[in-house]
């Protein structure tokens, strides 16, 4: 085996991504070395590319949608073995001490990691990762398909099943994208009566192929209404990142409704408060997930077979993948196989 890797990194914030020839890690203590099989390229890359996530030390390689196997642990490793397919995603470890962590709310650790950020991620051959930070990866799943579970799928998936909805209940889910077309897929199979909205029309086909009940075209008429003329969503997931989008399907909520959001606007989002009290509903939102909700949501997209839409690239294409993805081109996850 070889002592080297390739790799594709970010020398200093806003600079182009290069390849290069690195050292391959050894894991430390508490640590797990995994050869990576296939890495998902995510939006929050753009938080290293250009350097707008505080505390980014350079140079770093990205990627925190990793899907691989064990190559080796270090000390103190008990629960992984060489040849184990194994998971990472945004979740990249946490202290165990601090108040959350002691309560189990180990997504709110104050001294958290994130793989692809505070430590190298998946544009790689190799990755070391805290043990803490894995999931098992299903033997029924192909490395390409469990990568964007790992950010997009759990985003979605366990941000739906933390929503007061059960069966039967109306649930929308805002944008049929790389976020929405996952969602889709998740509340028709949980057993919501699910919507669709999108302010692209040409995406209805797909949105009912991938379980949708009702179809809205946003551009065309008001989803707040449709969903009203519905019987009022008791949940709307919002993935679309668009402070318009939102504010166009609050309104659409039911009694105890909830809207959460998962994608983020870069703009303030304005909200009908009286609206909301009068029927007892509310905003918010949800992020991600630690180490075990990623593979619930792997085993339940097996089990369910929930299936990302992805286009895959090699390593060495790592800047033309980046550039599809930023530029909303992909369909609809992008997905690097080292």
């Amino acid at each position: 085996m070889s002592d080297t890797m390739r790799a594709v990194q970010v020398p200093e914030a806003g600079a182009d991504f290069e390849m290069v020839e690195r050292e391959r890690p050894n894991p430390g203590p508490g640590e797990v070395r995994v050869a990576v099989d296939a890495c998902g390229i995510c939006h929050s890359d753009a938080f290293v590319k250009e350097g707008t996530y505080p505390g980014v030390s350079y140079p770093r390689v990205p990627g925190h949608e990793i899907a691989g196997r064990v190559d080796a642990v270090g000390e103190r490793v008990t629960g992984w073995a060489a040849g184990d397919r194994v998971g990472a995603g945004w979740h990249g470890g946490h202290c165990f001490e601090c108040e959350p962590c002691r309560r189990g709310d180990f997504q709110g650790c104050e001294h958290g990691d994130i793989t692809g950020l505070t430590f190298d991620g998946g544009y790689a051959e190799y990755a070391t990762v805290p043990a803490e930070a894995l999931a098992a990866v299903p033997d029924d799943l192909d490395a390409v398909d469990a990568a964007p579970l790992l950010c997009a799928g759990i985003t979605t998936f366990n941000a739906l099943r933390n929503t007061g909805a059960g069966p039967g209940d109306l649930v929308a889910v805002q944008g049929v994208g790389g976020l929405g077309h996952l969602g889709v897929q998740y509340a028709h199979r949980m057993g919501f009566e699910t919507v669709a909205l999108s302010r692209s029309p040409d995406k209805r086909e797909l949105a009912l192929e991938l379980g949708a009940d009702h179809f809205v075209d946003a551009s065309s008429e008001d989803p707040a209404e449709r969903l009203q003329a519905l019987g009022g969503a008791r949940v709307i997931l919002g993935t679309a990142p668009s402070a318009a989008a939102v504010e166009s399907v609050v309104g659409g909520l039911g009694r105890d409704g909830e809207f959460v959001a998962v994608g983020v606007p870069g703009e303030e989002v304005s909200v009908d408060v009286q609206g909301l009290v009068g029927k007892r509903a509310s905003v918010g939102a949800w992020s991600s997930g630690h180490a075990r909700d990623s593979q619930d949501t792997m085993e339940f997209s097996v089990l369910r077979d929930v299936t990302p839409e992805i286009e895959t690239y090699d390593l060495a294409d790592a800047s033309e993948a980046y550039e599809r993805m930023l530029e909303n081109e992909a369909r609809f996850r992008v997905v690097l196989e080292p």
